[in-house]
């Protein structure tokens, strides 16, 4: 059967780093990948990376354009899109697709799909979900050998320039307090700022550029590094892009790899001989109870237990599927979890796509929903916990004083409590809105916010309810 001729981009799709739109006609002469991702999605995010390695890879004989759809209602405001995409410079068109016309003009079924077009606008092949890169590049490569050489286009695509604005912080995640120190992850920056608690920086570590580097603060590297933990005198990092989990010694400032192989994967169960050998799949939370660290990775929708003192890695909850469903261990499924909380022997999960709220018990691995129903139920409910929705919460951190979980209920722009012991969802009104924020700590009665799309660190008196920005580095 022939191949049929890829259809034209509706003229309502939005496109948002190009200054015109695009046409199928501007794409002849070379392969294109045509990815159908959602970029609040994990397996998208890693999608979009292993499409720029090659787009860099092949050069001038492969395209790459993504169309955004979007899952959570959130996601249909081409400026948050925008945002969330702010996070890494992809050099390629990208467009809004915001009522799914696209989506439906090929018959996509599934995030990520990617469409391969060959240089005469055919359609050739569709390949889902995030497998590995190497069976993308095959095909790349076989279409590329096809390619017949034509004359340059004389309508070439021009891309948008500008971004995000110069200011001290770049999209900070993960945020801790550890007496008078405040630790925030400025993840656009790929680093780690102490700072006293008015916002004056007093060190750095990492070098402030993207890499996987291990040594003295000022010459590490991490790569879009997202939730932090404090213990004593080390803080420990989940270093999502490097796949991995890092450690900073806090008083010579020097950082270290606990595990992670710097490319995704599942890791093998046991003992660790090598922490440069076991294979996480976006780690995107930590949390640390009694000599063990859990680890939330979002790739593969899994809490993995660490024990530090062996060291050794088990499974302790998820089947690897992406769903909100209870039971023990491996049974149960998470959909993209992204912060963890503990105390004692409960482990609190958030899990962002399924926008709900999760308990794990450390010993057993049994899994119970709080706030939440399936990945396609959200909204911004508060009350009972069977009534009550949240939409793609991203933080979460336990009140040292009170029975309550505090949630960064990003999709929202909102901070949401949860009265542990069986107690409802309520929204804490602040006087002004939040920006997808993206990290969140509590202490002395002070909720520390990352307001992740404003560039900003925020505190909150929650006696009084005053809100103030902090400073850092300013």
């Amino acid at each position: 059967m022939e191949a049929s001729i890829a259809p034209e981009f509706p003229s309502n799709l939005e496109w948002v780093n190009l200054l015109a739109p695009l046409r199928m006609s501007q794409l002849r002469g070379k392969v294109c990948a045509l990815a159908f991702v959602n970029a609040g999605s994990a397996w998208c995010q890693q999608r979009l990376n292993d499409l720029a390695h090659l787009r860099a890879r092949h050069g001038d004989r492969l395209h790459v354009v993504a169309v955004h759809v979007p899952k959570f209602e959130h996601e249909r405001d081409v400026r948050r899109l925008g945002k969330r995409l702010g996070r890494q410079k992809f050099e390629f068109p990208i467009a809004h697709d915001a009522d799914w016309a696209l989506w439906q003009h090929y018959g996509i079924e599934a995030w990520p799909t990617v469409v391969l077009i060959d240089g005469e606008g055919r359609i050739r092949e569709r390949i889902v979900g995030d497998g590995a890169i190497r069976e993308l590049d095959a095909r790349v490569s076989q279409l590329g050998e096809e390619l017949v050489p034509r004359s340059l286009n004389p309508d070439p695509i021009e891309m948008r320039r500008g971004g995000e604005p110069h200011l001290p912080l770049r999209f900070p995640t993960g945020i801790a307090v550890s007496g008078n120190y405040l630790y925030v992850v400025d993840s656009g920056h790929h680093r780690v700022l102490e700072c006293d608690q008015g916002g004056r920086v007093l060190r750095q570590f990492g070098s402030g550029g993207s890499g996987f580097i291990d040594g003295p603060m000022e010459l590490a590297a991490f790569n879009r590094p997202q939730a932090i933990c404090v213990q004593r005198d080390m803080l420990y990092l989940a270093d999502a892009g490097n796949h991995a989990v890092r450690r900073i010694v806090l008083r010579s400032g020097d950082v270290e790899t606990i595990c992670g192989a710097g490319r995704p994967g599942v890791p093998n169960v046991g003992p660790v001989a090598d922490p440069r050998m076991v294979a996480l799949d976006q780690p995107r939370a930590i949390a640390l109870v009694g000599g063990k660290m859990f680890i939330a990775t979002a790739g593969d929708n899994r809490i993995w237990s660490f024990d530090l003192g062996k060291p050794d890695i088990q499974l302790l909850a998820g089947s690897g599927a992406l769903g909100v469903s209870d039971g023990p261990g491996g049974s149960a499924a998470f959909a993209e979890p992204v912060s963890l909380a503990a105390v004692q022997q409960a482990i609190y999960v958030c899990d962002g796509a399924g926008s709900a709220i999760r308990s794990v018990n450390a010993r057993s691995g049994q899994v119970t929903t709080l706030v939440g129903e399936d990945v396609w139920n959200f909204g911004a409910a508060d009350g009972a916990r069977i009534e009550a929705r949240l939409q793609n919460p991203q933080a979460i951190a336990l009140d040292p004083d009170a029975p309550v979980l505090w949630i960064a209920d990003s999709g929202n722009d909102s901070l949401r409590s949860l009265r542990l012991g069986g107690g409802e969802l309520s929204t804490f009104e602040l006087p002004q809105k939040l920006h997808a924020p993206g990290g969140i700590t509590v202490a002395d009665g002070v909720v520390w916010i990352s307001d992740t799309d404003a560039h900003a660190v925020l505190r909150l008196d929650t006696k009084t309810g005053a809100l103030r920005h902090v400073p850092i580095g300013e």
